[in-house]
């Protein structure tokens, strides 16, 4: 493996993780919205990651998620989509609310916060890691460089 395919891979790390945090701001903004019906109501989202494949000895890998040592590694992180989960929504009994249907109730979305934060965190996290191996790389670059001098 080549640094220039590890700067890519990281690429795609940083990428991935930035769009983990946008969907997890996103849950979090939203997670006090209150709506007079199901259908209407705002669901918690999450990204929904997997291995970006790459071709090698002219063919495509397999796409179960696993490698092989002797085929190599996979060449970063591809985010295959954003899903909607799918735990019941908050249904409050507040027939004093604006947003309450006929039957009182009021609809509130199926985030948890705690669970929110702690991805928050652990996207962070990730993308420092990531930055971090883009700074080795760069380093490890620059005194390839100057070995010739």
């Amino acid at each position: 493996m080549s640094l220039t395919s590890v700067l890519n891979i990281a690429g795609t790390g940083m990428t991935a993780q930035s769009l983990r945090l946008n969907t997890t701001a996103s849950n979090i903004a939203n997670a006090d919205s209150a709506s007079s019906s199901v259908d209407e109501t705002y669901r918690a989202r999450k990204p929904w990651f997997g291995v970006l494949e790459k071709e090698m000895n002219g063919r495509l890998k397999d796409n179960d998620g696993f490698m092989d040592a002797e085929e190599g590694t996979g060449a970063g992180v591809q985010v295959m989509g954003i899903v909607e989960k799918d735990a019941p929504l908050q249904a409050r009994f507040q027939p004093d609310h604006p947003m309450a249907n006929e039957d009182g109730y009021v609809y509130y979305p199926n985030v948890n916060v705690v669970e929110e934060m702690t991805d928050m965190m652990s996207s962070s996290r990730s993308y420092q890691m990531n930055v971090e191996v883009l700074k080795t790389a760069k380093q490890m670059l620059q005194r390839t460089l100057t070995l010739g001098q």
